[in-house]
Parts: structure tokens; sequence; C-alpha cells
């Protein structure tokens, strides 16, 4: 169903190709996952697919991609909308219409679709990916998850032979990718539909996958049986670091297959773990506070009677469904919301009526779309930006960057990046003011494990400087391993708010793979349970 033969893509000026020498056979009716580091290629391969490389994206494409026996060298993307859907990292940006409704349809008009088999196609999708309730909302008041979901049900409602996701669960919270990830595993099942995907969340899709394919620096290392693949891959989800820690054999990609294996290993673990690896002693001074918030956006209260703290020395994740509040909590903090009622301070101010040159140094947000903060025309003119803004010195917004994302080209322009290079680009940009208080919505959305382990090291070190960072996250394995405090939020209101060991294990849907694998045990890492067995040797 998909061939890739001998495919290769170098842009000018480019200092080596993209894809280099790609060869991948997909079967009609199979789900093939890509996997490897951010920025080794995934992204390029997936566009490849319906020729929007290098149709609309140029560069010079050597080789042959063939879909349903379709050459993509001489059908433009429009004229494969039929045949493939693609649902790429940021799918808000290919709404076209206004409301959740018509956007499922407007795939389905331009293919000349009947308006009673549209109707029929719309209301299906709505129930498989639980949108029924946000049918006639904007979509431009939409949160990142939901956005999402919409933007993989245009694509379902063309009835698509094949489906290319890129990262497709990057902004959903853990039931809300574990439903939208069932549903395309029947669909694939039930209607045979042929699934290409790439997603670095591969706790959450590994095993549903009927083959893996690792690729890296633009080159395809290893492909084929998943169990197989990840015996030797570089990028695995903890539950395969864990098999590999324990010795099992072949490795679990579930984590019922995982807990049938970890009876002995259960047994022979202490009872009280040994800790995390930590940042800092007790929290210290407030940084920020609000009590009784209250956002409304119309007719929606996005936020109720909010009292919440954030201190210097500690890393708060905000958790909980797509659409509960989270990203209004922190944009309130950063002064681009305004409370409808309540009462917002950050560093001694009132964040709404401060100027940008009085909050730049209390806080310092990225928003879950790195491209707001994104205006240069190349990386190196990013940075030296940066730097000139925050009056530090030359090189310092580079270097931050080099220690998040190595290997990101100075010449290369913010929009040619992978989503994951343009996070880590914004995320050294607001670094590079140092604020007291950082605020990070969906940091590690396009990044690998290793990419997320650099991150976490960075915010580790601005905690024990005395830093506060507050996080909105649906990465439960980030929150496991980095954060000291987790606040729930439901429906626009704080339901929990605890250490992170106590609000994540008392939560099924919260746990980190190894917490559900070794329960009743408290283990949240697998770096904890490594440490427990050489206590124990």
């Amino acid at each position: 169903m998909i061939d890739f033969t001998h495919v290769s893509l170098r842009y000018d000026g480019a200092p080596r190709p993209t894809l280099d020498d790609i060869d991948l056979h997909v079967e009609e009716g199979e789900l093939a996952l890509l996997v490897g580091p951010t920025g080794s290629g995934k992204s390029t391969l997936l566009r490849a697919t319906n020729g929007l490389v290098p149709h609309f994206t140029g560069g010079l494409l050597t080789g042959r991609v063939t879909v349903g026996g379709r050459d993509t060298a001489e059908w433009q993307p429009r004229d494969l909308a039929d045949l493939v859907g693609l649902v790429g990292q940021d799918p808000a940006s290919t709404f076209v219409t206004d409301t959740v409704e018509t956007e499922l349809a407007y795939t389905m008009e331009s293919l000349g679709v009947g308006p009673q088999t549209m109707r029929v196609r719309v209301e299906e999708t709505l129930d498989l990916l639980g949108l029924a309730d946000l049918r006639n909302r904007p979509v431009t008041t939409l949160s990142g998850g939901q956005a999402q979901r919409v933007a993989i049900g245009s694509a379902l409602t063309a009835h698509p032979r094949i489906l290319v996701l890129d990262e497709p669960t990057s902004a959903l919270d853990p039931q809300a990718a574990e439903d939208v990830l069932s549903a395309i595993r029947r669909l694939v099942d039930d209607l045979g539909m042929t699934v290409l995907m790439a997603e670095h969340r591969l706790e959450r899709v590994v095993q549903y996958a009927d083959q893996v394919v690792e690729i890296a620096a633009g080159r395809i290392v290893r492909s084929g049986d998943p169990c197989r693949v990840m015996a030797d891959a570089a990028v695995v989800p903890p539950i395969v670091r864990l098999g590999r820690l324990a010795g099992w054999t072949p490795l679990p990609l579930s984590v019922r297959d995982a807990r049938r294996r970890a009876r002995t290993l259960r047994d022979g673990l202490p009872e009280v773990p040994p800790p995390r690896t930590t940042h800092a002693g007790l929290p210290g001074r407030v940084l920020a506070s609000s009590h009784g918030l209250t956002v409304r956006y119309g007719r929606v209260e996005a936020l109720r009677g909010i009292d919440f703290e954030a201190r210097a020395g500690e890393i708060c994740a905000l958790m909980g469904r797509n659409g509960a509040g989270k990203s209004t909590l922190l944009s309130v903090l950063a002064g681009l919301v305004a409370p409808t009622s309540g009462t917002v301070e950050v560093g001694g101010v009132v964040p709404r009526r401060s100027t940008p040159r009085e909050l730049v140094r209390r806080v310092g947000m990225v928003p879950q779309d790195p491209a707001d903060l994104l205006y240069a025309a190349s990386v190196a003119e990013e940075c030296a930006t940066a730097d000139a803004d925050f009056d530090v010195p030359a090189g310092t917004c580079a270097a931050l960057l080099a220690d998040l994302a190595p290997d990101v080209p100075a010449s290369r322009h913010p929009r040619d990046l992978s989503e994951g290079q343009r996070m880590c680009l914004a995320l050294a940009v607001v670094l590079s003011g140092s604020p007291d208080l950082l605020v990070l919505d969906e940091p590690t959305r396009g990044l690998d494990y290793s990419a997320k382990q650099r991150l976490g090291a960075q915010l580790a070190r601005l905690a024990a400087t005395g830093h506060g960072i507050v996080l909105s996250t649906h990465d439960v394995e980030v929150v496991a391993t980095l954060a000291d405090r987790v606040v729930v939020v439901a429906d626009g209101e704080v339901v929990a708010d605890g250490p992170a060991q106590r609000v994540v294990t008392g939560s099924p849907m919260f746990a980190p793979q190894v917490a559900k694998v070794l329960a009743p045990l408290p283990y949240l890492t697998v770096g904890q349970v490594a440490a427990a067995l050489e206590q124990v040797a």
C-alpha cells in the first residue's frame, strides 16, 4: 500500500540529506510506527507519503514513492486526498472553517461527497472521537488536545484508505489518547485501513503497532516486528527499559504483559523505593499566587475560584483532561489573559496591569505552539535577538539551545525545524532571560526521550538555583521523573493538589508505566528500580 524505493531528499545548502536512501514497505491494513530522535526525518518521511514533499516544501527528491499504486511524483497532494489523510504536528494551523462540525465536513465537501453521506459520517466521527459535545464550538476556542482530535476526525470523515499521523497523541490527555488510538486500531482491524504514524510517546502506542521502523539521521536503522526492534532500539518506552533491566525475553510492550512477568521482580524489591533524583530542598518563597480566580470566555467558564501558589525551588505539574483550564491558568500567570474575577500576583505585581519590561524577569512563558515566539529568519538570529533583549552575554541562548537540542543548524529558518526542535529553540529563548517563574505549556510535545531528559536536567538546575517552574503536561512519564508537586484541574477547578508521588500513584489515569507494573509498590521510574536492585544485590 505504501512503498518507498531508494528515496532521498536534500534541500539546497543542507550539509546532509534529510532522507537518505529510504526503503520502506507498509502492507494494506497495517499500522506502522516510526520512531527515532527529534529531527531524524520522521515528519519529512510522512509528508512525502502524500506528496507535500517535495511538491510544496521544495528540495530534490530522488527514488520513488507510491501509495495505493499512485506515484506521488505524478500526483499532487490535492489529487491524493481521497486516498491519503494526513494530520500534522500542528493541526490547528490547517483549520479552514469556523466550527467543529463544519471542519469535519470540509474535506468531504472538497471531494464532492453527497450531503446525506456527509451527515452520517460527521455523526459517526463525533461519536468515535468523543467530540459530540463540541459540535458547535468555534475551532478558535479549542484546547490543543481538542484541536488534535478534530483534525484527526476531519481526515477520517473522507474515509481515506491510508491515514498518516504525525504525533497524534502529543497534546492529548491519557484517556483521550487511549480513546483515539483504540479508534485507530479498530479502523485498522475492522476496515483494513493502512496507518503510518510517528510518535515520541511510545508508551502509548507501541503495543498497537504491527511494524516498528526506527529512523536516525534520515536513514532507516532497523524495522520489523515491534518486540525485535525494541530489543535494540535507541529510543524505547519505560516499560521496555524495565524489561531490559529485569532481563525479560521477549520484551513486554504492554502493561498487562509486563505485570504478568513482574511478580518475581516485585517480590525482590524493597517496599520503600529509593528517592527520585531531587533538585532542591523544601519549596521557598511564593513567586505567584491566585485567589478566587475565575476566567470566562463568553459563556464558557474556563476557571472557577482557583486558589493556587507557585514557589521558588519547586517544579509543579498541572494535569487534567483537555479543556480543563490548564492553559488558561498559565496564560493568566503570564499576563496574557485577564481574570474575570479574583486576584493574581506574580512577583508582587498584577500581570495584566504590568508592562512587558516589568514582567520579563518575573515570569517567562513558552506556549503550546512554539512558533508564537519565533519571528527571525534563522536560528542564529533568534538566539542573537534573545541575548540582546535580555541583555545577557552573546552566545547565552545558543548555548542553551545546544544543551537542549544538539546539532540544530544555526542557519536554518525556524519554520524548517521539526516541532521538537522549534520547542527547544523557544525554550532556549525564554530561558535566556532566567525568569524567576517559568511557565511551560506542553513543553515535551515533539521531544524524544533523550530531549526530555536534557530538558528535565535544565529545569532541575533552575529549580535548584531558586527558580519556580509550572508546567502543564499530559506526559505522565515526565511528571513521574521531574515533578515535586502535581495539581489536577477538572472543569476549571482544582480537584487534587499534593506531592507527585501521592497524586500520580493514586490515579490510574495519571500513573506512569512503572507504577502500573509494580503496584502496589510505590515506584515511579526505572531509575528507582535500578537503584533498589543495587541496594539488595
